[in-house]
């Protein structure tokens, strides 16, 4: 407990943190006027564990069963004690040995590296877990990534409803218009497109499940002749579309193929088109995916920070039509996704079991705070071949937005409903 005490006595200053040993000793931090969050270890060599490097300890122990969080805190307000000082002091969480950082960070960049075959098992490894499994936590269309909130009260449906209309706005659509997603995820913004302008669409995505149920989705919906979707790497596409969109899938290329990314995306848009790169991304200068993440949740990944994005799109002949940064909004789709997957902590421990269910709560947690006090934010960044292809100003988005808004009713969440009855 040593090493532990000493970094938590350097670190906890505000708000108060209370470890309970293995052997029921106890050391507080912090403020001890302040109301604690308790955790326990349960076994002897638990404290060590996590301060040999807190990156990946930390969230191991808790999977695991050797870090408990009292009631009634949880881990989530663990992770915002945690993460409000760390903030204050800049690497006091890093792991205490300066080779083992170099070493981490050489590892980290390697992960980067995302060929063909491997960029498809890191898919999988994430996006394979079972269709029940992604139901007990998103919204009714499926949409796995930030939602857009005009209204911080709005449900987690009506945001996901305003994403999709804020993406559309910015793509400028008519009918008839080819349009291709990259990384569709289970369909909904190709359908959505397809219902609201006449698009004819293509989504592309390494997870079979995603694919395999996207299509149904476009059966079931009488579209599967306008709307496609394909088990294909983006790399390997070919043709020509009038619009290209990408929501959350550029994390998971990695740093080393941006200009590739950027190269073939600009091959495939006619030269009158525009892009929609949607992302989360840093606010500081280039960095590391950490190793707990790098492990457990998106093998691979990288969040990319916006010089390396403009880099590579200006190295790859494209002109940056308009940029938005989307600061708070992951935040709260994160601490409704959390609170979704708490509800169902039986259904998923049924499922798989207790250590998965810890290790999405731990992912979701940390990712919560990241956005609400750490260095991540959300990047729309349009892109076009002619600078013709946009009005003068950028009024019309707003505009569009709200339209189409203002087209769909938010559905109630089912899952919602039926804990209600």
């Amino acid at each position: 407990m040593w090493l532990l005490d000493k970094m938590l006595r350097q670190v906890v200053r505000q708000g108060q943190l209370r470890v309970i040993d293995h052997d029921g000793s106890e050391h507080r931090y912090g403020d001890l006027c302040a109301e604690p969050v308790t955790i326990r270890f349960t076994d002897k060599g638990a404290a060590l564990h996590v301060a040999k490097d807190p990156r990946i300890g930390a969230g191991e122990a808790y999977m695991d069963g050797r870090l408990v969080v009292e009631p009634p805190h949880d881990i989530r307000d663990m992770v915002l004690l945690v993460m409000q000082n760390a903030n204050r002091r800049s690497g006091a969480i890093s792991a205490p040995n300066p080779f083992k950082r170099g070493i981490d960070w050489v590892f980290a960049k390697a992960d980067q590296i995302n060929l063909r075959p491997k960029a498809s098992s890191n898919v999988a490894h994430h996006y394979e877990l079972t269709r029940q499994f992604y139901e007990l936590f998103l919204d009714e269309d499926r949409q796995y990534t930030m939602a857009y909130f005009r209204d911080p009260a709005s449900s987690l449906e009506r945001a996901q409803v305003d994403k999709k209309a804020l993406i559309a706005a910015k793509l400028r659509l008519g009918p008839g218009m080819r349009v291709l997603d990259i990384g569709c995820g289970w369909g909904g913004l190709g359908l959505y497109l397809n219902r609201h302008f006449g698009c004819e669409g293509l989504g592309v995505s390494l997870a079979p499940d995603q694919v395999r149920f996207a299509n149904e989705r476009a059966e079931a919906a009488g579209v599967a002749d306008k709307v496609k979707f394909q088990l294909i790497d983006y790399r390997d596409v070919s043709g020509q579309f009038d619009r290209i969109t990408s929501v959350g899938m550029i994390e998971h290329v990695g740093a080393p193929h941006f200009g590739e990314y950027f190269a073939k995306t600009n091959e495939l848009l006619a030269d009158d088109g525009i892009m929609l790169t949607h992302t989360i991304g840093r606010t500081g200068p280039p960095g590391t995916t950490d190793k707990w993440t790098r492990k457990y949740i998106f093998p691979g990944g990288y969040i990319p920070a916006m010089s390396e994005l403009v880099s590579a799109c200006e190295r790859s002949g494209w002109e940056i039509g308009d940029v938005e940064v989307l600061r708070y909004h992951y935040a709260h789709t994160l601490a409704e996704w959390y609170r979704r997957t708490t509800m169902h902590e039986a259904e998923i421990t049924a499922l798989y079991d207790a250590r998965l269910f810890r290790m999405w709560q731990f992912y979701l947690a940390g990712a919560e705070q990241s956005f609400r006090h750490g260095s991540m934010v959300n990047f729309h960044i349009q892109s076009v071949k002619q600078r013709s292809a946009l009005p003068m100003t950028r009024d019309y988005i707003g505009a569009e937005a709200a339209r189409l808004s203002a087209l769909d009713d938010a559905p109630e969440w089912h899952l919602e409903r039926k804990a209600a009855e």
